[in-house]
């Protein structure tokens, strides 16, 4: 499976006052289906649609649908860099259009500073899932999953080689529930079998320690 990215960036921002108090909100096309994308991947209504429902219910719906302030490099989640939190993810033909509230968190509150400002932000999804070629186009598969609808990012046009070379270098895999990246579960496998026949050198350990702190 891969690890893949699209910005959107169109994406409205809203502004809520209470007692003196503004509360900033990002809505727009977060995810966006049938249409051949500027990263050559084209994903299928019928397949985000399923996806969505699943995200809805098991993450918006549960108060858990949290995006990051940035490009993170991996699937997880990571909560000391959430921005914000998706409160709505609907579909509108064959885009899905979604609201996510800044939040309170130091991230937050970076990405609220930079809206009050009037800096234009974009939004990223992310999500894994393997890609199938039709006729030389990608097509993302059925096993897509989302990891977040929403990343907030400061250049949403950047150029697509440059995405690739971020969220798509590495191979990711399941295994018992969790995502691993494949190059460290193969290191993992060969350090297993060397135990096994007695053939375990420090090289390997090595290189083990490298893939895992690099």
């Amino acid at each position: 499976m891969k690890l893949i990215r699209e910005e959107v960036e169109a994406v409205e921002v809203l502004c809520e006052e209470v007692k003196g108090k503004k509360t900033f909100y990002i809505q727009g096309p977060f995810l966006q289906g049938d249409i051949k994308n500027r990263n050559g991947r084209i994903y299928e209504s019928n397949i985000l649609a399923k996806e969505v429902k699943r995200y809805n219910e098991a993450y918006i719906h549960k108060n858990r649908a949290m995006g990051e302030l940035g490009h993170p490099d991996g699937p997880t989640v990571n909560l000391d860099r959430v921005s914000h939190k998706i409160t709505r993810l609907e579909q509108d033909g064959s885009n899905f259009i979604g609201k996510a509230k800044i939040l309170e968190t130091p991230m937050g509150r970076i990405a609220g500073a930079l809206l009050n400002d009037g800096v234009t932000l974009g939004v990223s999804s992310r999500g894994m899932g393997s890609l199938v070629n039709r006729n030389g186009v990608n097509y993302v598969g059925e096993d897509f999953m989302l990891a977040t609808a929403a990343d907030i990012v400061a250049d949403p046009s950047a150029p697509d080689a440059f995405v690739q070379g971020i969220m798509e270098g590495k191979e990711w895999i399941w295994d018992n529930g969790l995502l691993k990246e494949r190059e460290v579960q193969d290191a993992y496998n060969r350090i297993e079998q060397s135990v096994v026949s007695n053939t375990l050198n420090e090289q390997t350990l090595i290189e083990f320690e490298r893939l895992l702190f690099s």
